[in-house]
């Protein structure tokens, strides 16, 4: 058995597959592949969307746990690129798909226990964050 196209040269056969969409040979798609292609597109985004929060909120984590730290400026710094990330692709019909309290509780599964042999001060254990809080422009 050949591999198809889309399973050895993914970029050449979405050249070809944006080409037939564009002289509308619409017959002469691999459409299975093309449909799930577009399913893929949504969720990588929703993905990163969420990749974007759970680092936001593990810097502000780290931040909060270890104030005196001479890092705790690249931390702000990083959570504020993260936030600024997620908001970049963040769209209203993501709403439903993120759930900040699970997202929440990755970063702070993520969170360390000590930082260079000092523990971490207590940060809060439940979502101090909403979507709207998150992301105000979007409606």
């Amino acid at each position: 058995m050949t591999d198809s196209l889309y399973d050895s040269d993914i970029l050449l056969w979405s050249q070809q597959q944006a080409e037939l969409l564009r002289q509308g040979r619409i017959s002469e798609l691999d459409l299975e592949n093309v449909i799930e292609e577009i399913e893929d597109v949504g969720k990588n985004i929703l993905r990163a969307v969420r990749s974007h929060i759970i680092q936001a909120f593990l810097h502000d984590l780290k931040a909060q746990a270890w104030p005196n730290s001479r890092d705790v400026e690249h931390w702000k710094a990083e959570a504020r690129l993260h936030r600024d990330e997620a908001r970049d692709d963040y769209s209203p019909s993501m709403a439903q798909h993120i759930d900040l309290d699970k997202l929440y509780s990755r970063a702070l599964r993520g969170l360390p226990e000590a930082m260079d042999g000092a523990a971490g001060l207590p940060v809060p254990r439940t979502c101090p964050f909403t979507l709207a809080k998150m992301f105000p422009d979007a409606d």
